[in-house]
């Protein structure tokens, strides 16, 4: 009970501050952009520690 009177609680907020749809593809395209970035250095070589 107290469960889903939290969980309809979040759920109303949620809706109440929606983001706007720009702002959520411009978020997945800044996580695509640094995803990718990961990815490119994987094949590089690791720089060595100083001695």
């Amino acid at each position: 009970m107290v469960l889903t009177r939290e969980l309809h609680e979040h759920l109303r907020w949620r809706n109440a501050h929606t983001r706007h749809p720009h702002v959520l593809a411009a978020q997945r395209r800044e996580r695509a952009r640094i995803d990718s970035e990961c990815h490119r250095r994987w094949g590089q070589p690791g720089q060595r520690a100083a001695a």
